[in-house]
């Protein structure tokens, strides 16, 4: 077996200053300026299978000038094949083993922007690397945006059922609780991907504000409402 909320974007962002800029008289971007307070840590996207995780995580890592990795891509890489292909030959609790020990990989790499698959954040394994070693952000979209991304696309082991718009609804509601436990939330929905990456640069400077490290919260205080 192989082993493998409301659009903010508006708002003024302050000019932050990294003490090795300063010594050259360089001011860092304000973006630029995040992978400094992160001191190590990473950003990592979790959320349900559609909500937009790598697309947003590639604009974000590029805006904060860290690497972008996902998850999943980098099971498939060392896997050989695809997550699809992989449920089929070995199931899904294989999977899920693999999944967790990527991960913790991944998080012992150094900083980046992850972004992991929509059931990685349930394991408590993971879930405690991630409270360690990241920041983590829930991408949290209603089941319509959902539903109508994921059913473009044919590639979504869990919902090759009758009715995958039942298991999409049964995974929500078994998941979102878990997801409640990341440190920060983001409503995904039909927008530009950039406006969802300025709220997050948003947000985080609003964490690290009149601090040196972003530091990670209780579980529950989050940057948007969650009712839905």
């Amino acid at each position: 077996m192989p082993r493998f909320c409301r659009t903010i974007s508006t708002i003024p962002l302050p000019m932050m200053r990294d003490p090795a800029a300063d010594k050259a008289g360089v001011a860092l971007s304000p973006e630029l300026a995040l992978a400094t307070k992160l001191a190590g840590r990473s950003v990592v996207l979790v959320g349900m299978m559609g909500a937009g995780k790598s697309a947003i995580g590639r604009r974000l890592a590029a805006r904060i000038g860290l690497p972008f990795v996902d998850a999943d891509a980098e099971i498939e890489m060392r896997a050989g094949m695809t997550i699809a292909d992989y449920f089929d030959k070995y199931g899904e609790a294989a999977f899920r083993a693999g999944e967790v020990r990527v991960i913790s990989r991944l998080l012992d790499q150094g900083p980046q922007v992850l972004a992991t698959g929509g059931g990685a954040f349930m394991n408590a394994d993971t879930r405690s690397a991630i409270r360690a070693k990241a920041i983590s952000i829930w991408l949290k979209a209603d089941f319509e945006v959902l539903f109508r991304r994921v059913k473009r696309r044919n590639d979504r082991p869990l919902l090759k059922a009758a009715d995958p718009s039942q298991v999409l609804k049964r995974l929500m509601v078994e998941r979102e609780p878990l997801y409640a436990e990341a440190d920060e939330t983001i409503l995904s929905r039909d927008v530009a991907h950039d406006i969802i990456v300025d709220e997050i640069l948003a947000l985080l400077m609003r964490r690290f504000a009149g601090s040196d490290t972003l530091a990670p919260s209780a579980p529950g205080i989050n940057a948007c409402d969650r009712r839905g």
